[in-house]
């Protein structure tokens, strides 16, 4: 598969990956933003919905928890991320499927999903492989589907700026500049869609995350 930079795990090192979700839980104000997009999801139309980068699924399993008539699909690259997603998922009866893959070249046919959702996922991507893997929602998404996207973005206040840099220093600053310049709706527009709102800003310990609606 042809992609434009290397796989990087969630926290860069794979070593770290066990600890992820510990890390965002106290981090990024998880619980409070995903709900959110559970707010949101419950108020589009469709049962089809595609997690593109789910790693160790904690929105997915939300997700399938909060509509249990929802056929949910999780994408990610990571093994090790899926596999511990599979264990959370290992005593519940939830209608999730798990595929390991690339954004940037779906195995998915056109029009499959009525939903996209994606939670901070992008800032590990190359502008390159951003607009790439937009594209390929673009296509599997139905022309009345809708996308939601939760990430670090432009920050609200200088302080917000400094703390980002630890996010950087961790994920790469190539891959996150598009995210902290506040760039990212723009790639989106660029991919295909023709309305992209802004609709929340939140601010964390280690910067902003920025909440997006594209259809």
């Amino acid at each position: 598969m042809k992609k434009n930079t290397p796989y990087i795990p969630p926290l860069r090192f794979h070593w770290l990956t066990r600890y992820y979700d510990r890390i965002v839980a106290i981090t990024t104000r998880e619980k409070f933003f995903k709900s959110l997009i559970v707010k949101k999801i419950a108020q589009t139309k469709g049962n089809e919905l595609l997690d593109v980068g789910c790693g160790t699924g904690t929105l997915t399993k939300t997700i399938a928890e909060n509509f249990p008539h929802f056929k949910v699909t999780g994408l990610d690259a990571d093994q090790t991320a899926l596999d511990i997603l599979r264990k959370k998922l290992s005593e519940k009866e939830l209608n999730i499927s798990l595929i390991q893959g690339f954004g940037q070249e779906m195995p998915f046919g056109e029009n499959s999903y009525d939903i996209a959702v994606s939670s901070l996922f992008f800032h590990h991507l190359t502008r390159l492989d951003k607009i790439a893997t937009l594209k390929e929602i673009r296509r599997t998404l139905k022309p009345s589907g809708a996308l939601y996207i939760a990430d670090w973005g432009k920050p609200t206040s200088i302080l917000q700026r400094a703390l980002f840099l630890i996010v950087q220093c961790l994920d790469g600053f190539k891959t996150t500049k598009d995210n902290v310049d506040g760039y990212l709706p723009s790639l989106i527009v660029e991919a295909g869609f023709v309305n992209v709102y802004e609709q929340d800003a939140i601010p964390t310990v280690l910067g902003t995350v920025r909440l997006i609606k594209a259809c």
